[in-house]
């Protein structure tokens, strides 16, 4: 019984929290694209809450040994120049929340480049591995040898 109580009281409290952010949110301007918010970020639980993800992803970023798959929402804050050594990969930074900002890198050998800008609402499957600034999303992408792949999102279309 404590349990499903308990259970209760988190979600209620997540469904205050997204209120109270949604009341504080600008509205959008009218013709303006819609834009994702910043702290969304879904893992392999699918019952962990947002802000449990989120705290999931600050503390991969601070062991060496982080590895998993994960599916984020953020938005395309800079573009980076391509990876040019060994497989080529496209490279982008998206936040995810307000203090988590991760590096995408999109094999360009594999798949075609993704139609990104600055400013774009982004979701992204693919494989977390920690690095010293915090993080790196990688296998966005199909995987050719049938392994377990990742995709991007941008503009409503799915690139894999």
């Amino acid at each position: 019984m404590q349990a499903k109580i308990v259970k209760a009281v988190v979600l209620l409290a997540g469904a205050g929290l997204f209120a109270v952010y949604q009341h504080f949110q600008k509205p959008a301007e009218p013709g303006a694209p819609a834009r994702a918010p910043s702290a969304q970020v879904q893992t392999a639980n699918p019952g962990a809450s947002t802000a449990q993800a989120v705290e999931q992803i600050r503390q991969a970023s601070r062991n060496p040994d982080a590895k998993f798959w994960t599916t984020i929402q953020g938005k395309v804050v800079k573009l980076l120049k391509d990876d040019r050594d060994g497989s080529q990969h496209q490279r982008f930074l998206v936040e995810i929340a307000p203090d988590i900002t991760l590096l995408v890198a999109h094999n360009i050998d594999l798949a075609p480049r993704i139609p990104v800008a600055q400013g774009d609402a982004v979701t992204i499957k693919g494989e977390y591995v920690w690095n010293n600034r915090g993080g790196v999303l990688h296998w966005t992408h199909h995987d050719p040898k049938g392994r377990k792949g990742g995709w991007v999102e941008v503009a409503g279309k799915r690139y894999e």
